[in-house]
């Protein structure tokens, strides 16, 4: 950061929500607070940010300063979530789709049942706070603080500042019971499917048995060296909120 950015007390992210965590790895110590906005943004979402331009810019103006975590893995920052698996293969799929010229709900239907019909479980093993696993997933789901797993509340996050990641997979699930969690995540508790697991974690090490592993960060795809090494930045960035 140039040297006169330091007399910025507030800076001003516009931007989609997956763009926000480019901007958030240079916040953490040249800024003494972020306000964040943008559209589709869970991340102002979680925290009780308008997502409308202009009352989202008078509550930032009017608003407090609080502190909060962020992921990290193998070095990226992660204001949401990072993920292996199905997903990422969906939003490179999806890529690829809007790149030949598809419109962006086309080119997600087509991913998806691309696949969907390319159905496969990683085998990884896991070590979750010093604990260590082996598994065969279809995903590995690792976010910033806790995620909730049903209803209306589905995918939002009741606060940021608890000090742990989300780790959620579904070892031995089949592509039939991956159905099956996407409607019961609508109108039941996931945490119910005989195969899903949730749990809390500091630090999460995957080795993918792979040289390169493909991933999800906060929706856009980046390959990383394996294995992945995923930890919690506790109160890493200030952030001005309603």
């Amino acid at each position: 950061m140039a040297p006169y950015y330091q007399r910025i007390d507030v800076l001003v992210n516009v931007a989609a929500g997956k763009q926000h965590a480019a901007v958030v790895e240079q916040l953490t110590e040249a800024f003494r607070a972020a306000g964040l906005l943008g559209t589709l943004n869970h991340f102002a979402n979680d925290l009780g940010i308008p997502l409308d331009a202009a009352k989202a810019a008078q509550a930032i103006a009017a608003g407090r300063d609080i502190e909060i975590d962020l992921g990290e893995v193998n070095g990226r920052t992660f204001i949401n979530n990072a993920s292996i698996g199905m997903y990422a293969s969906l939003v490179s799929e999806r890529a690829a789709m809007q790149r030949i010229g598809r419109g962006k709900w086309i080119a997600h239907g087509l991913a998806a049942m691309r696949v969907w019909r390319r159905y496969q479980r990683l085998r990884v093993v896991l070590d979750v706070d010093g604990q260590t696993r082996d598994a065969r997933t279809p995903f590995v789901f690792v976010g910033n603080n806790e995620y909730q797993l049903s209803g209306f509340e589905l995918g939002g996050r009741k606060g940021l500042n608890a000090g742990r990641l989300h780790v959620c997979m579904a070892p031995g699930m089949t592509r039939g019971g991956v159905g099956r969690l996407i409607l019961v995540a609508v109108f039941g508790d996931v945490c119910s499917l005989d195969g899903f697991e949730s749990l809390p974690a500091e630090s999460v090490r995957l080795d993918a048995g792979v040289a390169r592993v493909k991933a999800s960060v906060d929706g856009e795809v980046v390959t990383f060296d394996n294995p992945l090494t995923f930890r919690i930045r506790r109160r890493a960035l200030r952030v001005r909120v309603a």
